[in-house]
Protein backbone atom coordinates (compact mmCIF):
# COMPACT_ATOMS: atom_id res chain seq x y z
CA UNK A 1 0.00 0.00 0.00
CA UNK A 2 1.25 3.49 -0.82
CA UNK A 3 2.65 5.48 2.04
CA UNK A 4 0.39 8.48 2.57
CA UNK A 5 1.16 11.27 0.13
CA UNK A 6 2.00 14.62 1.64
CA UNK A 7 -0.77 17.22 1.59
CA UNK A 8 1.66 19.64 -0.11
CA UNK A 9 2.70 17.17 -2.82
CA UNK A 10 1.51 19.01 -5.92
CA UNK A 11 2.63 16.21 -8.24
CA UNK A 12 -0.24 13.81 -7.47
CA UNK A 13 -3.40 13.16 -9.42
CA UNK A 14 -6.34 13.61 -7.05
CA UNK A 15 -9.53 11.68 -7.83
CA UNK A 16 -12.81 12.47 -6.07
CA UNK A 17 -14.76 9.22 -5.66
CA UNK A 18 -13.81 5.54 -5.87
CA UNK A 19 -16.64 4.01 -7.94
CA UNK A 20 -16.70 2.69 -11.50
CA UNK A 21 -15.02 5.80 -12.90
CA UNK A 22 -12.78 6.97 -10.07
CA UNK A 23 -11.72 3.54 -8.79
CA UNK A 24 -10.85 2.33 -12.30
CA UNK A 25 -9.05 5.53 -13.27
CA UNK A 26 -7.05 5.61 -10.03
CA UNK A 27 -5.98 2.00 -10.35
CA UNK A 28 -5.06 2.34 -14.01
CA UNK A 29 -2.97 5.48 -13.36
CA UNK A 30 -1.18 3.70 -10.49
CA UNK A 31 -0.48 0.72 -12.76
CA UNK A 32 1.12 3.21 -15.16
CA UNK A 33 3.38 4.47 -12.32
CA UNK A 34 1.52 7.73 -11.64
CA UNK A 35 1.17 8.97 -8.04
CA UNK A 36 -2.55 8.99 -7.28
CA UNK A 37 -4.78 9.85 -4.31
CA UNK A 38 -8.45 8.87 -4.22
CA UNK A 39 -10.61 10.80 -1.77
CA UNK A 40 -13.77 8.88 -0.89
CA UNK A 41 -16.58 10.41 1.19
CA UNK A 42 -17.65 7.03 2.60
CA UNK A 43 -16.02 4.51 4.90
CA UNK A 44 -14.18 1.40 3.76
CA UNK A 45 -16.15 -1.83 4.11
CA UNK A 46 -14.55 -5.05 2.97
CA UNK A 47 -16.26 -8.17 1.61
CA UNK A 48 -16.48 -9.80 5.04
CA UNK A 49 -18.25 -6.71 6.48
CA UNK A 50 -21.18 -6.87 4.08
CA UNK A 51 -24.57 -7.73 5.55
CA UNK A 52 -27.08 -10.05 3.88
CA UNK A 53 -30.00 -8.04 5.20
CA UNK A 54 -31.58 -5.28 3.15
CA UNK A 55 -32.31 -2.71 5.85
CA UNK A 56 -29.02 -3.14 7.72
CA UNK A 57 -27.07 -3.13 4.45
CA UNK A 58 -28.82 0.05 3.32
CA UNK A 59 -27.81 1.70 6.61
CA UNK A 60 -24.23 0.53 6.09
CA UNK A 61 -23.71 1.44 2.44
CA UNK A 62 -26.24 3.91 1.07
CA UNK A 63 -25.64 7.60 0.47
CA UNK A 64 -28.16 8.96 2.99
CA UNK A 65 -27.01 12.60 3.19
CA UNK A 66 -30.01 14.87 2.82
CA UNK A 67 -30.92 16.01 -0.67
CA UNK A 68 -33.91 17.87 -2.00
CA UNK A 69 -36.06 16.86 -4.94
CA UNK A 70 -38.47 18.74 -7.15
CA UNK A 71 -40.34 18.11 -10.38
CA UNK A 72 -43.21 15.85 -11.40
CA UNK A 73 -41.43 12.48 -10.96
CA UNK A 74 -42.96 10.11 -8.38
CA UNK A 75 -39.68 9.92 -6.47
CA UNK A 76 -40.09 13.57 -5.44
CA UNK A 77 -43.38 12.70 -3.73
CA UNK A 78 -42.49 9.24 -2.36
CA UNK A 79 -38.81 9.78 -1.37
CA UNK A 80 -38.29 13.58 -1.24
CA UNK A 81 -34.85 13.36 0.40
CA UNK A 82 -33.63 10.26 -1.44
CA UNK A 83 -33.59 10.90 -5.20
CA UNK A 84 -30.89 8.27 -5.69
CA UNK A 85 -30.12 4.83 -4.27
CA UNK A 86 -26.34 4.89 -4.51
CA UNK A 87 -23.43 4.01 -2.26
CA UNK A 88 -21.26 6.09 0.07
CA UNK A 89 -18.39 3.67 0.64
CA UNK A 90 -15.08 2.71 -0.96
CA UNK A 91 -16.00 1.17 -4.30
CA UNK A 92 -18.93 3.54 -4.76
CA UNK A 93 -22.02 2.15 -6.41
CA UNK A 94 -20.06 -0.77 -7.91
CA UNK A 95 -20.53 -2.29 -4.44
CA UNK A 96 -24.32 -2.09 -4.93
CA UNK A 97 -24.77 -2.61 -8.67
CA UNK A 98 -26.24 -5.81 -10.06
CA UNK A 99 -23.48 -6.43 -12.64
CA UNK A 100 -25.23 -5.93 -16.01
CA UNK A 101 -22.54 -4.95 -18.53
CA UNK A 102 -23.87 -3.97 -21.94
CA UNK A 103 -22.30 -1.99 -24.75
CA UNK A 104 -24.12 1.01 -26.17
CA UNK A 105 -25.51 0.52 -29.65
CA UNK A 106 -24.09 2.53 -32.55
CA UNK A 107 -27.10 4.85 -32.90
CA UNK A 108 -27.09 5.68 -29.17
CA UNK A 109 -23.85 7.67 -29.50
CA UNK A 110 -25.51 9.77 -32.22
CA UNK A 111 -29.08 10.30 -31.01
CA UNK A 112 -29.50 13.76 -32.53
CA UNK A 113 -28.62 12.33 -35.94
CA UNK A 114 -30.92 9.29 -35.56
CA UNK A 115 -33.84 10.70 -33.57
CA UNK A 116 -33.89 14.21 -35.06
CA UNK A 117 -35.43 17.13 -33.20
CA UNK A 118 -37.46 15.87 -30.24
CA UNK A 119 -39.50 18.73 -28.78
CA UNK A 120 -38.54 19.50 -25.18
CA UNK A 121 -35.39 17.37 -25.31
CA UNK A 122 -31.78 18.58 -25.49
CA UNK A 123 -30.48 15.72 -27.62
CA UNK A 124 -26.91 15.98 -28.86
CA UNK A 125 -24.51 13.57 -30.56
CA UNK A 126 -21.60 12.33 -28.47
CA UNK A 127 -18.20 13.52 -29.75
CA UNK A 128 -17.18 9.82 -29.87
CA UNK A 129 -18.72 6.78 -31.55
CA UNK A 130 -18.97 3.01 -31.17
CA UNK A 131 -16.03 2.30 -33.49
CA UNK A 132 -13.73 4.36 -31.28
CA UNK A 133 -15.12 2.78 -28.11
CA UNK A 134 -15.05 -0.87 -29.22
CA UNK A 135 -11.45 -1.62 -28.19
CA UNK A 136 -12.08 0.06 -24.82
CA UNK A 137 -15.28 -1.93 -24.34
CA UNK A 138 -13.26 -5.09 -25.07
CA UNK A 139 -10.62 -4.08 -22.49
CA UNK A 140 -13.31 -3.34 -19.90
CA UNK A 141 -15.10 -6.66 -20.54
CA UNK A 142 -11.85 -8.58 -20.18
CA UNK A 143 -10.95 -6.78 -17.00
CA UNK A 144 -14.40 -7.16 -15.43
CA UNK A 145 -14.88 -10.79 -16.48
CA UNK A 146 -18.15 -10.10 -18.28
CA UNK A 147 -20.04 -13.31 -19.01
CA UNK A 148 -20.73 -14.21 -22.65
CA UNK A 149 -17.57 -12.35 -23.70
CA UNK A 150 -14.04 -13.75 -24.09
CA UNK A 151 -15.32 -17.34 -23.91
CA UNK A 152 -16.76 -16.91 -20.41
CA UNK A 153 -20.03 -18.84 -19.98
CA UNK A 154 -23.28 -17.20 -18.96
CA UNK A 155 -24.54 -17.56 -15.40
CA UNK A 156 -27.26 -20.13 -14.70
CA UNK A 157 -30.85 -18.96 -14.88
CA UNK A 158 -32.85 -18.95 -11.64
CA UNK A 159 -36.62 -19.39 -11.38
CA UNK A 160 -37.20 -15.68 -11.84
CA UNK A 161 -35.40 -15.83 -15.17
CA UNK A 162 -37.13 -19.03 -16.27
CA UNK A 163 -40.56 -17.46 -15.75
CA UNK A 164 -39.54 -14.34 -17.71
CA UNK A 165 -37.88 -16.37 -20.46
CA UNK A 166 -40.90 -18.65 -20.94
CA UNK A 167 -43.27 -15.68 -21.20
CA UNK A 168 -40.92 -13.72 -23.47
CA UNK A 169 -40.59 -16.60 -25.93
CA UNK A 170 -44.36 -17.11 -25.95
CA UNK A 171 -44.96 -13.54 -27.07
CA UNK A 172 -42.25 -13.76 -29.75
CA UNK A 173 -39.14 -12.22 -28.19
CA UNK A 174 -35.87 -13.70 -29.46
CA UNK A 175 -32.94 -12.13 -27.58
CA UNK A 176 -33.47 -13.59 -24.13
CA UNK A 177 -30.58 -14.90 -22.03
CA UNK A 178 -28.93 -14.72 -18.61
CA UNK A 179 -27.14 -11.55 -19.53
CA UNK A 180 -23.67 -10.13 -19.89
CA UNK A 181 -22.77 -9.83 -16.24
CA UNK A 182 -19.59 -8.73 -14.47
CA UNK A 183 -20.07 -11.60 -12.03
CA UNK A 184 -17.70 -14.56 -12.26
CA UNK A 185 -19.39 -17.56 -13.87
CA UNK A 186 -16.11 -19.46 -13.33
CA UNK A 187 -13.34 -18.69 -10.81
CA UNK A 188 -11.03 -15.98 -12.18
CA UNK A 189 -8.95 -12.98 -11.12
CA UNK A 190 -8.31 -14.66 -7.72
CA UNK A 191 -12.04 -14.55 -6.96
CA UNK A 192 -14.60 -17.32 -6.73
CA UNK A 193 -17.48 -17.95 -9.10
CA UNK A 194 -21.00 -16.83 -8.17
CA UNK A 195 -22.58 -18.78 -5.32
CA UNK A 196 -26.11 -17.55 -6.19
CA UNK A 197 -26.61 -16.17 -2.68
CA UNK A 198 -29.09 -13.56 -3.91
CA UNK A 199 -27.77 -10.41 -2.16
CA UNK A 200 -26.05 -8.71 -5.10
CA UNK A 201 -27.26 -5.24 -4.03
CA UNK A 202 -25.80 -5.73 -0.54
CA UNK A 203 -22.16 -5.94 -1.61
CA UNK A 204 -21.59 -9.60 -2.67
CA UNK A 205 -20.07 -11.54 0.22
CA UNK A 206 -18.42 -14.11 -2.06
CA UNK A 207 -16.44 -11.52 -4.04
CA UNK A 208 -17.62 -13.00 -7.35
CA UNK A 209 -19.11 -9.68 -8.49
CA UNK A 210 -16.69 -7.15 -10.00
CA UNK A 211 -16.40 -3.94 -8.03
CA UNK A 212 -13.59 -1.43 -7.82
CA UNK A 213 -13.39 -2.34 -4.12
CA UNK A 214 -12.39 -5.96 -4.72
CA UNK A 215 -11.09 -6.07 -8.28
CA UNK A 216 -9.36 -2.73 -8.95
CA UNK A 217 -8.27 -0.72 -5.91
CA UNK A 218 -6.20 -3.56 -4.28
CA UNK A 219 -4.20 -3.88 -7.53
CA UNK A 220 -3.62 -0.14 -7.56
CA UNK A 221 -2.58 -0.10 -3.92
CA UNK A 222 -0.17 -3.01 -4.52
CA UNK A 223 1.89 -0.78 -6.84
CA UNK A 224 2.62 1.64 -3.99
CA UNK A 225 1.33 4.43 -6.24
CA UNK A 226 -2.30 4.63 -5.07
CA UNK A 227 -3.53 5.95 -1.74
CA UNK A 228 -7.24 5.71 -0.93
CA UNK A 229 -8.47 8.01 1.84
CA UNK A 230 -11.90 7.02 3.12
CA UNK A 231 -14.26 9.34 5.00
CA UNK A 232 -12.86 12.38 3.19
CA UNK A 233 -15.61 14.59 1.79
CA UNK A 234 -14.35 16.99 -0.86
CA UNK A 235 -15.93 20.42 -0.43
CA UNK A 236 -14.35 22.50 -3.19
CA UNK A 237 -11.66 22.53 -5.85
CA UNK A 238 -9.14 25.38 -5.86
CA UNK A 239 -7.34 27.03 -8.77
CA UNK A 240 -4.58 29.56 -9.45
CA UNK A 241 -4.75 32.95 -11.16
CA UNK A 242 -4.34 31.30 -14.57
CA UNK A 243 -7.40 29.11 -13.92
CA UNK A 244 -5.54 25.80 -13.50
CA UNK A 245 -6.70 23.66 -10.59
CA UNK A 246 -4.17 23.42 -7.76
CA UNK A 247 -5.84 21.06 -5.30
CA UNK A 248 -8.93 20.27 -3.28
CA UNK A 249 -10.24 21.17 0.16
CA UNK A 250 -11.88 18.28 2.01
CA UNK A 251 -13.33 17.48 5.42
CA UNK A 252 -11.56 14.52 7.01
CA UNK A 253 -13.05 11.87 9.29
CA UNK A 254 -13.00 14.29 12.24
CA UNK A 255 -14.63 17.05 10.19
CA UNK A 256 -11.44 19.11 9.98
CA UNK A 257 -10.69 20.89 6.73
CA UNK A 258 -7.59 19.67 4.87
CA UNK A 259 -6.05 20.88 1.63
CA UNK A 260 -4.52 18.34 -0.77
CA UNK A 261 -2.48 19.88 -3.55
CA UNK A 262 -2.70 18.31 -6.99
CA UNK A 263 -1.23 18.30 -10.49
CA UNK A 264 -4.54 17.08 -11.94
CA UNK A 265 -8.02 16.67 -10.40
CA UNK A 266 -10.57 14.14 -11.67
CA UNK A 267 -14.14 14.34 -10.41
CA UNK A 268 -15.97 11.01 -10.15
CA UNK A 269 -18.56 11.53 -7.44
CA UNK A 270 -21.72 10.50 -9.32
CA UNK A 271 -24.07 12.73 -11.35
CA UNK A 272 -25.42 14.48 -8.26
CA UNK A 273 -22.24 15.04 -6.24
CA UNK A 274 -19.97 15.91 -9.19
CA UNK A 275 -21.95 18.95 -10.39
CA UNK A 276 -22.56 19.90 -6.76
CA UNK A 277 -18.79 20.06 -6.22
CA UNK A 278 -18.13 22.04 -9.40
CA UNK A 279 -20.92 24.51 -8.63
CA UNK A 280 -19.65 24.93 -5.06
CA UNK A 281 -16.13 25.63 -6.39
CA UNK A 282 -17.17 29.03 -7.76
CA UNK A 283 -14.74 31.92 -7.54
CA UNK A 284 -14.29 35.41 -8.98
CA UNK A 285 -12.75 33.76 -12.07
CA UNK A 286 -15.52 31.15 -12.27
CA UNK A 287 -18.53 32.97 -10.76
CA UNK A 288 -21.09 30.37 -11.91
CA UNK A 289 -19.06 27.37 -10.77
CA UNK A 290 -15.84 25.72 -11.92
CA UNK A 291 -15.80 24.63 -15.60
CA UNK A 292 -19.22 26.21 -16.11
CA UNK A 293 -18.71 28.93 -18.74
CA UNK A 294 -21.34 27.09 -20.81
CA UNK A 295 -23.89 27.14 -17.99
CA UNK A 296 -24.24 23.37 -18.54
CA UNK A 297 -22.93 22.10 -15.18
CA UNK A 298 -25.80 20.34 -13.43
CA UNK A 299 -28.07 20.34 -16.49
CA UNK A 300 -29.45 17.37 -18.48
CA UNK A 301 -29.81 15.09 -15.46
CA UNK A 302 -30.91 11.63 -16.64
CA UNK A 303 -31.92 8.60 -14.58
CA UNK A 304 -33.13 6.17 -17.26
CA UNK A 305 -36.78 5.47 -17.94
CA UNK A 306 -37.49 2.82 -15.33
CA UNK A 307 -40.32 1.00 -13.62
CA UNK A 308 -40.94 -2.59 -12.56
CA UNK A 309 -43.46 -5.28 -13.37
CA UNK A 310 -44.25 -8.06 -10.90
CA UNK A 311 -46.30 -11.13 -11.72
CA UNK A 312 -48.03 -13.22 -9.05
CA UNK A 313 -48.48 -16.92 -9.86
CA UNK A 314 -50.40 -19.84 -8.38
CA UNK A 315 -47.21 -21.65 -7.40
CA UNK A 316 -43.99 -20.49 -5.71
CA UNK A 317 -41.25 -18.82 -7.79
CA UNK A 318 -38.83 -17.83 -4.99
CA UNK A 319 -37.44 -15.00 -7.18
CA UNK A 320 -34.98 -13.96 -4.44
CA UNK A 321 -32.91 -17.13 -4.90
CA UNK A 322 -29.91 -16.64 -7.16
CA UNK A 323 -28.53 -13.60 -8.95
CA UNK A 324 -30.65 -10.49 -8.51
CA UNK A 325 -30.35 -9.52 -12.18
CA UNK A 326 -30.52 -13.04 -13.55
CA UNK A 327 -31.45 -12.36 -17.17
CA UNK A 328 -32.39 -9.92 -19.87
CA UNK A 329 -34.70 -9.35 -22.84
CA UNK A 330 -33.09 -7.08 -25.44
CA UNK A 331 -35.65 -7.11 -28.28
CA UNK A 332 -37.11 -3.71 -27.37
CA UNK A 333 -33.70 -1.98 -27.14
CA UNK A 334 -33.84 -0.99 -30.80
CA UNK A 335 -34.76 2.46 -32.10
CA UNK A 336 -38.19 2.07 -33.68
CA UNK A 337 -40.36 5.22 -33.60
CA UNK A 338 -43.31 3.13 -34.82
CA UNK A 339 -43.89 2.21 -31.18
CA UNK A 340 -44.67 5.85 -30.37
CA UNK A 341 -41.31 6.90 -28.89
CA UNK A 342 -37.64 7.25 -29.84
CA UNK A 343 -34.95 5.03 -28.34
CA UNK A 344 -35.51 1.69 -26.70
CA UNK A 345 -35.52 -0.25 -23.45
CA UNK A 346 -34.49 -3.55 -21.88
CA UNK A 347 -36.22 -5.89 -19.46
CA UNK A 348 -33.99 -7.31 -16.72
CA UNK A 349 -35.06 -9.67 -13.95
CA UNK A 350 -35.19 -8.04 -10.55
CA UNK A 351 -36.08 -9.15 -7.08
CA UNK A 352 -36.34 -7.22 -3.86
CA UNK A 353 -36.43 -8.75 -0.39
CA UNK A 354 -39.56 -8.49 1.71
CA UNK A 355 -38.82 -5.22 3.54
CA UNK A 356 -37.86 -3.36 0.36
CA UNK A 357 -40.77 -4.89 -1.55
CA UNK A 358 -43.10 -3.43 1.07
CA UNK A 359 -41.47 -0.01 0.64
CA UNK A 360 -41.24 0.05 -3.16
CA UNK A 361 -44.11 -2.08 -4.54
CA UNK A 362 -46.56 0.82 -4.43
CA UNK A 363 -45.25 3.60 -2.15
CA UNK A 364 -47.90 4.93 0.21
CA UNK A 365 -50.27 2.04 -0.53
CA UNK A 366 -51.97 0.08 2.25
CA UNK A 367 -55.04 -2.09 2.78
CA UNK A 368 -56.16 -5.51 1.56
CA UNK A 369 -55.16 -5.02 -2.09
CA UNK A 370 -51.57 -4.25 -1.06
CA UNK A 371 -51.34 -6.81 1.75
CA UNK A 372 -52.66 -9.62 -0.46
CA UNK A 373 -49.81 -8.95 -2.90
CA UNK A 374 -47.29 -9.12 -0.07
CA UNK A 375 -48.91 -12.35 1.19
CA UNK A 376 -48.02 -13.85 -2.20
CA UNK A 377 -44.39 -12.77 -2.09
CA UNK A 378 -42.94 -16.25 -2.68
CA UNK A 379 -45.19 -16.68 -5.73
CA UNK A 380 -43.88 -13.47 -7.29
CA UNK A 381 -41.62 -12.95 -10.30
CA UNK A 382 -40.17 -9.53 -11.08
CA UNK A 383 -38.53 -7.56 -13.83
CA UNK A 384 -37.14 -4.08 -14.20
CA UNK A 385 -37.52 -1.76 -17.17
CA UNK A 386 -34.44 0.25 -18.14
CA UNK A 387 -34.72 2.55 -21.14
CA UNK A 388 -33.26 5.69 -22.64
CA UNK A 389 -34.73 8.83 -21.12
CA UNK A 390 -34.56 12.17 -22.86
CA UNK A 391 -32.02 14.75 -21.67
CA UNK A 392 -33.69 18.04 -20.77
CA UNK A 393 -31.84 21.23 -19.83
CA UNK A 394 -34.38 21.91 -17.05
CA UNK A 395 -33.76 18.50 -15.43
CA UNK A 396 -30.85 19.56 -13.32
CA UNK A 397 -28.88 19.56 -10.10
CA UNK A 398 -28.59 22.93 -8.38
CA UNK A 399 -27.35 24.10 -4.98
CA UNK A 400 -30.10 24.72 -2.45
CA UNK A 401 -30.01 27.33 0.32
CA UNK A 402 -29.74 24.58 2.96
CA UNK A 403 -26.26 23.39 3.98
CA UNK A 404 -24.88 20.12 5.37
CA UNK A 405 -22.72 19.66 8.47
CA UNK A 406 -19.65 20.91 6.54
CA UNK A 407 -21.44 24.09 5.48
CA UNK A 408 -21.70 22.86 1.88
CA UNK A 409 -25.03 23.56 0.13
CA UNK A 410 -27.07 20.38 -0.32
CA UNK A 411 -28.08 19.50 -3.88
CA UNK A 412 -31.57 19.92 -5.28
CA UNK A 413 -32.42 17.34 -7.95
CA UNK A 414 -35.16 18.50 -10.30
CA UNK A 415 -36.70 16.04 -12.75
CA UNK A 416 -39.77 16.09 -14.96
CA UNK A 417 -40.57 13.08 -17.14
CA UNK A 418 -40.47 13.86 -20.87
CA UNK A 419 -43.51 12.63 -22.80
CA UNK A 420 -41.16 10.22 -24.62
CA UNK A 421 -40.22 8.69 -21.24
CA UNK A 422 -43.90 8.34 -20.32
CA UNK A 423 -44.78 6.72 -23.67
CA UNK A 424 -41.85 4.29 -23.36
CA UNK A 425 -42.78 3.34 -19.79
CA UNK A 426 -46.41 2.73 -20.79
CA UNK A 427 -45.31 0.50 -23.68
CA UNK A 428 -42.94 -1.42 -21.41
CA UNK A 429 -45.59 -1.95 -18.73
CA UNK A 430 -47.88 -3.40 -21.41
CA UNK A 431 -45.21 -5.74 -22.76
CA UNK A 432 -44.17 -6.81 -19.26
CA UNK A 433 -47.77 -7.65 -18.43
CA UNK A 434 -48.07 -9.64 -21.67
CA UNK A 435 -44.96 -11.65 -20.74
CA UNK A 436 -46.37 -12.70 -17.37
CA UNK A 437 -49.91 -13.19 -18.66
CA UNK A 438 -48.53 -15.57 -21.30
CA UNK A 439 -47.38 -17.93 -18.55
CA UNK A 440 -50.49 -17.75 -16.40
CA UNK A 441 -50.01 -14.86 -13.98
CA UNK A 442 -52.99 -14.48 -11.67
CA UNK A 443 -52.13 -10.82 -11.12
CA UNK A 444 -49.66 -8.30 -12.58
CA UNK A 445 -48.51 -5.19 -10.67
CA UNK A 446 -46.86 -2.14 -12.24
CA UNK A 447 -44.43 -0.45 -9.86
CA UNK A 448 -43.29 3.18 -10.28
CA UNK A 449 -39.56 4.01 -10.56
CA UNK A 450 -37.44 3.63 -7.41
CA UNK A 451 -34.91 6.22 -6.23
CA UNK A 452 -32.46 6.31 -9.08
CA UNK A 453 -29.46 4.01 -9.42
CA UNK A 454 -28.45 5.11 -12.94
CA UNK A 455 -27.64 8.80 -12.50
CA UNK A 456 -26.32 10.31 -15.73
CA UNK A 457 -25.61 13.62 -17.45
CA UNK A 458 -25.06 16.92 -15.55
CA UNK A 459 -21.48 17.40 -16.89
CA UNK A 460 -22.09 16.33 -20.45
CA UNK A 461 -19.44 15.63 -23.07
CA UNK A 462 -19.59 17.89 -26.13
CA UNK A 463 -17.67 18.76 -29.27
CA UNK A 464 -18.08 22.52 -28.70
CA UNK A 465 -17.29 24.17 -25.34
CA UNK A 466 -20.54 26.14 -25.37
CA UNK A 467 -22.63 22.94 -25.55
CA UNK A 468 -21.25 21.01 -22.60
CA UNK A 469 -18.75 20.72 -19.77
CA UNK A 470 -16.06 18.26 -20.96
CA UNK A 471 -14.47 17.19 -24.24
CA UNK A 472 -14.22 13.73 -25.76
CA UNK A 473 -11.70 12.63 -23.10
CA UNK A 474 -13.70 13.93 -20.15
CA UNK A 475 -11.36 16.94 -19.87
CA UNK A 476 -13.08 20.18 -18.83
CA UNK A 477 -13.38 22.60 -21.75
CA UNK A 478 -12.51 25.50 -19.40
CA UNK A 479 -9.75 23.95 -17.25
CA UNK A 480 -7.01 21.85 -18.85
CA UNK A 481 -6.04 19.86 -15.74
CA UNK A 482 -9.59 19.07 -14.57
CA UNK A 483 -11.37 15.89 -15.66
CA UNK A 484 -14.78 14.29 -15.13
CA UNK A 485 -14.64 10.51 -14.91
CA UNK A 486 -18.14 9.27 -13.98
CA UNK A 487 -21.57 8.92 -15.58
CA UNK A 488 -22.12 12.67 -15.37
CA UNK A 489 -20.07 13.05 -18.58
CA UNK A 490 -22.69 11.09 -20.57
CA UNK A 491 -24.12 13.19 -23.41
CA UNK A 492 -27.19 10.95 -23.61
CA UNK A 493 -28.19 7.89 -21.59
CA UNK A 494 -28.78 4.99 -24.05
CA UNK A 495 -30.91 1.98 -23.09
CA UNK A 496 -28.05 0.05 -21.50
CA UNK A 497 -26.88 -0.05 -17.89
CA UNK A 498 -24.08 2.55 -17.74
CA UNK A 499 -21.26 0.92 -15.73
CA UNK A 500 -19.44 -0.84 -18.60
CA UNK A 501 -19.31 2.45 -20.53
CA UNK A 502 -18.08 4.35 -17.44
CA UNK A 503 -15.26 1.79 -16.98
CA UNK A 504 -14.36 1.82 -20.69
CA UNK A 505 -14.21 5.64 -20.67
CA UNK A 506 -12.05 5.59 -17.50
CA UNK A 507 -9.53 3.19 -19.07
CA UNK A 508 -9.39 5.41 -22.17
CA UNK A 509 -9.07 8.53 -20.02
CA UNK A 510 -6.19 7.01 -18.04
CA UNK A 511 -4.31 6.41 -21.30
CA UNK A 512 -4.98 9.98 -22.38
CA UNK A 513 -3.89 11.51 -19.05
CA UNK A 514 -0.73 9.38 -18.86
CA UNK A 515 0.20 10.31 -22.43
CA UNK A 516 -0.36 14.03 -21.84
CA UNK A 517 1.63 13.90 -18.58
CA UNK A 518 4.57 12.11 -20.20
CA UNK A 519 4.66 14.79 -22.94
CA UNK A 520 4.60 17.53 -20.29
CA UNK A 521 1.24 18.82 -21.51
CA UNK A 522 -0.45 18.34 -18.13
Amino acid sequence: MAAPYDLNDDGVVVIVGSGAGGGTLGTQLALKGIDTVILEAGARHETWDFINDEWDSFSQLAWKDKRRTSGDWRVSKDFPNLPAWIVKSVGGSTVHWAGASLRFQEHEFKTKTHYGDVAGASLMDWPIDLTEMEPWYAKAEGRMGVTRTNGLPGLPGNNNFKVMEAGAKKIGYKEVHTGRMAINSVPRDDRSSCLQIGFCFQGCKSGAKWSTLVAEIPKGEATGKLEVRPECMVLRIEHDAAGKVTGVVYADKEGREQRQKARIVAVAGNSIESPRLLLNSHSSKFPDGLANSSGQVGRNYMRHTTGSVYGIFEKPVHMYRGTTMAGIIRDEARHDPGRGFVGGYEFETLSLGLPFMAAFLDPGKWGRDFSSAMDNYRNMAGMWIVGEDMPRAENRVTLSDETDEHGMPIPDVHFDDHENDTAMRKHAYGQGKAIYDAVGAVRVIETPPYPSTHNLGTNRMSEKPEDGVVNRFGQAHDVANLFVSDGSQFTTGAAENPTLTIVALALRQADHIAGRMSRGEL
